[in-house]
């Protein structure tokens, strides 16, 4: 049987996600383990270049939502193998920790789900709290996993009061000063972000990540 070579395998990973194929995600990864090649380079050159140019296509609107969604599972699919095969002492550095969710009293969560697998594949431990998060699951999480960034979203006016509240309660609990905070959504804009103190708006999920990396530098 004829074994892969490393830019084969980050290739057939691209073309995978891109084709939003499951299992043939998962095929690519145990192929690609089954020819001895490193899981860390081939998720970090591979896999996530192509959840990352799925992501670029969603928002030009050349791929559908539902499409979209497929991808990212396709991409968790890989990631299950080859994390299992990661050595102990060549773990995945992490970029920092993030906590993430949409803010109590708004359902809406999709938005918020891509941006949370974009973060997870670019280097980010992520704590997706889910939709219709109290302020005090927010603070209790960030408390908790240490976390870096702190990112809320809003689809509704009504709502995005919200994120403001939360600015207050990780004051009030002492965090402010250690974690950063994000804020995004249909409802909100760079004016609200400035407006409540928070340190980072993004529009989109690959300028979530992007933001995201420049905070956790900072």
């Amino acid at each position: 049987m004829a074994t892969l070579t490393m830019e084969e395998a980050k290739q057939k990973a691209i073309d995978i996600v891109l084709a939003i194929d499951e299992e043939g995600s998962a095929a690519v990864a145990q192929e690609a383990l089954d020819s001895g090649l490193d899981p860390v380079e081939l998720l970090q050159e591979g896999f996530t270049v192509g959840m990352r140019r799925a992501g670029e296509l969603f928002e030009a609107e050349e791929m559908s939502l539902p499409e979209m969604i497929i991808a990212a599972d396709a991409m968790l699919a890989a990631f299950d193998i080859l994390e299992k095969a990661i050595p102990e002492d060549q773990e995945m550095e992490s970029l920092g920790t993030v906590v993430i969710g949409t803010i109590e009293g708004d359902v809406h969560d999709i938005g918020k789900t891509i941006v949370g697998t974009l973060l997870g594949v670019s280097g980010f431990e992520v704590h997706d709290l889910g939709r219709d998060v109290t302020i005090s699951e927010f603070v209790r999480v960030a408390k908790e996993t240490g976390a870096n960034l702190v990112g809320s979203s809003a689809l509704m006016t009504t709502t995005m009061v919200g994120q403001q509240k939360l600015e207050a309660a990780l004051e009030e609990a002492g965090l402010r000063g250690k974690v950063k905070t994000m804020v995004g959504g249909a409802a909100a804009t760079q004016h609200w972000a400035d407006k409540i103190g928070a340190d980072v708006y993004a529009e989109s999920a690959t300028e979530a990540v992007q933001r995201a990396k420049e905070a956790a530098s900072a």
